[in-house]
């Protein structure tokens, strides 16, 4: 895209200042030609987010039982202007403003209703035969209580007072099944046996996901979510897939019963359901289903709208886009003909059968698009960095608003999708072992001629509008001189216009995040969830020694030589830890003939210690711990899996 040249600099370098910089005329041209080019005034998308609001929370706030609010939409009523403000994408605006609707909605009259903008998912609500199916119970408890009173408060007042007959768990991520504790407890899913319903693979996934990488996910997500950014015009506005993460509590329930990866029609209270699998699409564990009595699709996560992220920037495994393709047109040739209406796990239904059958084309077109154009191209000798610079958008996105790069974009999804294929590397030897960054950044400013002259190099390209190209010389810049304040003020200010022009929400957030850290003024702790014991409780033990094993210094433990045999009796399980030569390997299930220690302790005294409700030391004194044979060599072991610093630096080295 032709760039405007901008021929003053938007702020005093010399200043030190941390503000933030106005949008640069560049930016100011790069969203008139976005706004230009997009239907944005298209007032179908609206009428569909406003369609059936019957009731809303008030001011959109919602505290825990401790008074602590974990969710607040006033810090949000800068988007009630209708205009874009220069420092936000116009696309991205429109996607914001649709997403922070929020209350309780009728999608089919006296069946079906959906509770909207009081967490990043929707929550939904079935009317059964004798009570109601709940899907998607949001990612925290608090949430969840607070949509299911308001449902109660304005549905049931007029109905009445009905049972929870089943919960269903359409996949695999947290903020779909988080918030279970805060419509039923385990003792009523018990005693009035209500179903708690879920893909194959539910459990296992949904607890493991982000254990054994969790404190670099975690990390990251702080800034792919915005966490760390006030909200604002030069802030967080929206993530594209929802307004935000939600700050409460994360529970989980054992599913009662899974659907085969073959599908299944499943009565549940009376009600047919149509349950086709699509794992290994946005989940590993996933399913969308169709109920015929209501006409009514729910397409999950595998159809937003927006393009979603084949691999996200948080981190996870890369999804595969060629069947994420395929699992969306057999929902068109199964149901396209029937579906009145299509709902998903995020953002607003679309009604009309006509509207959901090219719903759903166009979004296995567009997922098809990112599939075939990368292997095309990288059958042709392109490689991961040049793929998606040589790729214009797919047809379909530039008049359909659902297919658009708000969450996952064009650009990255196909550069996701060679890394399936190929790996990291381009197949360039110059680029299979190239130096560290903190390595080569000093040897970068001495070819420049110095910092100064870089620089200043970096200057002229922001004054010049282009911004990727000063933020990789500016980079080096502060990889080689961290201290220096001037080079962090420049990679900033690139960052910021960045940010400004992204559509994505996630790529908005993670640049100004990234000059937030760089100017010192980043909020402190961000959106922070506590995990529940039940949560915690439902990770498997063999995952959690997996990633203990993780944690384990090979460097300093290399000398270290040892089976440690952990015996768990509440649960009935056991796991040998053998160590030797810098490597950590947890047998589960086997019990060593001649350990070099045994352990003893329950595994619900492991699991207050995952949630730092006790140490080890005290625990060992006070008997919880029971330790029989070289004792020392146990501590000594233990004493190398040092805990990962939730903090550590992104941006800088």
């Amino acid at each position: 895209m032709k760039r405007a040249i901008c021929l003053i600099p938007i702020m005093l370098w010399a200043s030190g200042a941390a503000a933030q910089d106005a949008a640069s005329e560049a930016t100011r041209a790069a969203q008139a030609e976005l706004a230009q080019r997009l239907p944005l005034d298209d007032p179908r998308d609206e009428a569909n987010v406003l369609r059936g609001k019957i009731a809303e929370i008030p001011d959109g706030v919602i505290t825990g039982k401790d008074g602590r609010i974990v969710w607040d939409r006033r810090p949000y009523d800068f988007l009630n202007r209708a205009k874009a403000p220069d420092t936000v994408n116009p696309s991205l605006w429109r996607q914001a403003r649709l997403n922070a609707v929020h209350g309780l909605f009728e999608v089919v009259p006296d069946k079906i209703w959906q509770l909207r903008g009081y967490d990043l998912s929707v929550m939904t609500i079935i009317r059964g035969k004798t009570g109601w199916i709940v899907v998607d119970p949001l990612l925290s408890e608090e949430t969840a209580a607070a949509g299911w009173k308001l449902f109660a408060d304005t549905v049931e007042a007029k109905t009445g007072v009905l049972p929870i007959r089943a919960v269903i768990f359409s996949h695999s991520h947290s903020d779909h099944f988080g918030g279970v504790g805060g419509i039923v407890t385990p003792e009523q899913v018990k005693k009035d046996k209500i179903r708690i319903i879920a893909p194959h693979g539910f459990s296992e996934e949904a607890t493991s996901e982000n254990v054994l990488a969790g404190p670099a996910m975690g990390r990251r997500a702080l800034y792919m979510f915005g966490a760390i950014l006030a909200p604002g015009p030069t802030g967080q506005v929206d993530t594209g897939l929802g307004p935000k993460l939600s700050s409460g509590t994360i529970g989980y329930m054992e599913p009662t019963e899974t659907v085969p990866a073959r599908g299944a029609t499943l009565t549940i209270d009376g009600l047919a359901f149509d349950f086709m699998d699509a794992g290994g699409t946005e989940a590993p564990a996933e399913f969308v289903f169709y109920i015929p009595a209501y006409k009514a699709l729910h397409t999950t996560e595998v159809v937003t709208h927006n393009l979603h992220n084949v691999l996200t920037l948080r981190g996870a495994q890369v999804r595969d886009a060629l069947r994420w393709s395929k699992v969306i047109d057999a929902m068109l040739l199964k149901w396209g003909g029937s579906a009145e209406v299509a709902m998903g796990s995020h953002h607003w239904p679309t009604w009309g059968a006509g509207e959901v059958r090219t719903l759903l084309t166009n979004q296995r077109d567009a997922y098809r698009y990112v599939h075939d154009r990368t292997l095309f191209l990288a059958n042709r000798g392109a490689t991961l960095h040049e793929l998606a610079d040589q790729t214009p958008e797919a047809a379909v996105q530039g008049s359909d608003f659902s297919t658009r790069g708000y969450y996952g974009t064009l650009n990255h999804d196909m550069k996701a999708t060679y890394q399936r294929y190929f790996g990291w590397w381009d197949g360039n030897p110059a680029n299979f072992n190239p130096l560290p960054p903190e390595e080569s950044a000093p040897k970068y400013v001495a070819l420049a001629g110095g910092p100064d002259k870089l620089l200043a190099a970096g200057k002229d390209a922001i004054a010049k509008g282009e911004y990727r190209w000063a933020a990789e010389m500016l980079n080096k810049l502060v990889f080689a001189a961290p201290d220096n304040q001037a080079a962090r003020a420049a990679l900033a200010s690139a960052y910021d216009q960045l940010g400004y022009q992204a559509e994505s929400g996630a790529w908005r957030n993670y640049y100004l995040a990234a000059a937030a850290t760089l100017r010192g003024n980043a909020v402190a702790g961000g959106t922070s969830n506590g995990q529940s014991r039940s949560f915690i409780s439902a990770i498997p033990t063999a995952v959690f020694f997996d990633s203990l094993a993780t944690r384990f210094d090979a460097v300093k433990g290399a000398a270290q030589k040892g089976v440690f045999q952990f015996v768990m009796p509440d649960s009935k399980e056991s796991v040998a830890v053998v160590v030797e030569g810098g490597v950590e390997f947890p047998r589960y299930g086997v019990t060593d003939a001649a350990p070099t220690a045994t352990i003893t302790l329950d595994r619900s005294t492991l699991d207050d210690v995952m949630l730092g409700q006790a140490q080890f030391p005290a625990l060992m004194q006070s008997g919880a711990i029971r330790i029989e044979g070289d004792r020392m060599a146990f501590l000594s072991w233990f004493a190398m899996h040092p805990p990962a610093d939730p903090r550590f630096n992104i941006v800088v080295p």
